[in-house]
């Protein structure tokens, strides 16, 4: 059974993105010593990438190769992707897809993206762990890392490390029910 996991970067003030979806602030953080937690180091156990519809398309705007094509890429959507970077499973029923998710057996599954698909997946207790990279920026405004639905939990915190340039990396583990 694949375990599905968080992997974000927030603001001090709990942002993952500033307005309009500026992830400037961010950028400025890249290269930075994660030591055995580095983005390359976890992708490599990832089988599946799972994002909402907002984040595929911020991704896709990006001239760059399409960084996910050692893995199957599934994207919660209503609306058909004109032109799809990359090979896309296309999914509705977030139900359904935590159920197909869960049946996998190559690789863990990484929720990639914004708060409002990984808070539909806290809801339904299928988030298995979090890491959270929490950068010492202040950004006063933008897109919080989860949004407030009135969803209540209490994660099991694995570890804290300090690590580079002022960055606290949390990880915590979620009672999935």
């Amino acid at each position: 059974m694949a375990r599905i996991l968080g992997y974000i970067a927030t603001s001090l003030d709990g942002m993952i993105a500033a307005e309009n979806d500026d992830l400037e602030w961010l950028f400025k953080y890249e290269g930075m010593d994660l030591g055995e937690h580095d983005y390359s180091t976890f992708l490599k156990r990832i089988g599946t990438v799972v994002m909402g519809r907002g984040t595929y398309d911020f991704i896709a705007k990006d001239p760059s190769p399409w960084a996910y094509s050692d893995q199957r890429v599934m994207v919660v959507t209503s609306r058909p992707i004109d032109d799809p970077k990359g090979v896309l499973l296309l999914r509705s029923d977030v139900d359904a897809l935590i159920a197909e998710l869960r049946a996998l057996t190559d690789g863990d599954v990484w929720m990639l993206g914004g708060g409002q698909l990984q808070m539909a997946f806290l809801e339904r207790g299928a988030l298995d762990e979090i890491e959270i990279y929490v950068m010492p920026e202040l950004l006063g405004s933008g897109r919080p890392l989860f949004p407030s639905t009135g969803f209540r939990a209490s994660p099991k915190l694995v570890s804290a490390k300090a690590i580079d340039k002022g960055c606290v990396r949390l990880h915590y583990r979620m009672d999935v029910g």
